[in-house]
């Protein structure tokens, strides 16, 4: 047993004792999280009664892979903005590449993003590149100090180093340093953080209401907009009298394309250089699973840094947008259709968007004539083949229905990268269902655990 799973086992092992029998903690951590608007919908944010503990080695093994990888990540969004061929590969919707062709104003193409990894024990795989902020930003900090001072986590801690790690600092740092890079002038310029609202909602969602309180304890002068609220004249972005310097985009494009057109206020300012939005829409091309295609074809990818491709090869599935056309794959020559209908056991096809209409599915999971036709659905849509992950599951405790129970979840961890840099990380934990469906879900916050 590893000095992790003896800890957990130790852990779960307090929550059998005497003190901890009635779950009076557990109620009252549950509703310190409902207090401090940890909550969604009623429900705490956190579903789980305990952290999810990482070691030192994983961490430090985590950040440097995370950090080559989201080098190789900018490398090769550059060189597709500047090649209308690999531009082509990613599927872009019409819209999508006339945003991308516009220069944001500064160099970094996605300034905060997560990479979906999959850490157990001795390996790591990258599910997916998502140019956006974790849920765990916005939450991870306040949940950590309210499992940090449980009574079962004081205890752990008696006999094992407990380490927080890096807040939300560094968030609001890698925008303003975009900001000035862009040419902003204001040292506290006015931040607008976009999102759409559900209809009848008449404020803001928590987690971005938490982000605002984090920049305005800064001394910031943020509002939560929606689209239909800003407009755009005299060269000024605002929404009613509040004059918008900095935009932090909580919106997919696809999903404003869908509702707005290239007229938009937002877009003819972004355009026009009259304001600064984080992340840029350029971050978008990382959205795409075919980003996958493009890091992993080495005709492409020979001339990177070593760390790079090492983190590539060692780290990022096999993923090739779905044609009828012949590949590569390890070295050897495929018809790649041919290759996904007699390989299903290994395979898995994803949408190349997230959000959209279609599904995904795995090739394990399915039986000959439904991968077939899943192929053939491939073949018609926007869709990617990717070799198999399998998924990291660990039992947590949670309070269901006034009971302790056992559960067994899936664990994502989600490195927090703010300009390539990883500061901190989260996981999002999705209970394991007999149908594969589960609507318990949602962030536990982590801590490296060591001995002492």
């Amino acid at each position: 047993m590893t000095q992790l799973s003896e800890a957990i086992a130790r852990y779960h092992k307090i929550l059998e004792g005497d003190h901890y029998k009635d779950l009076s903690w557990a109620h009252e951590l549950q509703e310190r999280m409902k207090a401090q608007n940890l909550a969604v919908s009623g429900r705490p944010v956190s579903p789980v009664l305990r952290p999810h503990f990482i070691t030192r080695r994983q961490y430090t093994g985590l950040v440097k892979a995370v950090e080559s990888f989201s080098s190789a990540i900018e490398r090769i969004e550059n060189l597709a903005i500047g090649n209308p061929t690999l531009l082509a590969r990613m599927e872009l919707l019409p819209a999508e590449k006339m945003l991308a062709a516009v220069d944001p104003g500064y160099a970094s193409l996605t300034v905060t993003s997560l990479i979906d990894t999959h850490l157990n024990n001795g390996t790591m795989r990258f599910a997916r590149y998502i140019p956006d902020t974790p849920t765990g930003v916005a939450y991870g900090e306040a949940l950590s100090d309210l499992f940090y001072d449980s009574p079962p986590v004081k205890q752990l801690r008696k006999r094992y180093h407990v380490e927080k790690l890096p807040g939300a600092k560094y968030l609001l740092q890698a925008i303003l340093k975009a900001y000035k890079e862009w040419g902003g002038k204001n040292k506290k310029p006015n931040i607008a953080i976009l999102e759409f609202r559900q209809p009848f909602q008449t404020t803001e969602s928590g987690e971005n209401a938490l982000i605002a309180d984090l920049f305005r304890k800064e001394g910031l002068q943020v509002e939560v907009v929606s689209p239909d609220q800003i407009e755009y004249r005299n060269d000024v972005l605002r929404r009613g009298d509040f004059a918008i310097d900095l935009v932090f985009r909580r919106i997919k494009v696809q999903e404003f394309l869908i509702r707005f057109d290239l007229t938009h206020p937002l877009l003819r300012a972004y355009r026009d250089r009259a304001v600064c939005v984080v992340n840029n829409f350029r971050s978008e091309l990382a959205q795409k699973k075919a980003i996958f295609d493009l890091l992993t074809d080495e005709s492409i990818t020979a001339g990177f840094p070593a760390a790079e491709r090492h983190a590539i090869r060692e780290f990022v599935p096999w993923t090739r947008v779905v044609h009828e056309t012949k590949t590569k794959y390890h070295n050897r020559t495929i018809d790649l259709p041919e290759f996904i209908l007699h390989n299903r056991n290994k395979l898995v096809l994803r949408p190349n968007d997230d959000g959209v209409d279609q599904h995904s599915f795995r090739g394990s999971e399915t039986d000959d004539a439904g991968w077939e036709k899943a192929l053939k659905t491939a073949l018609r849509n926007p869709y990617v083949v990717q070799e198999a992950m399998e998924p990291v599951v660990d039992t947590f405790p949670l309070l269901q229905y006034g009971h302790l129970e056992m559960q067994k979840m899936r664990v994502d961890v989600h490195p927090h990268s703010y300009l390539g840099k990883v500061q901190g990380c989260s996981s999002w934990l999705t209970a394991v269902g007999p149908s594969g469906f589960s609507t318990v879900s949602g962030v536990a916050p982590t801590f490296i655990l060591e001995g002492k």
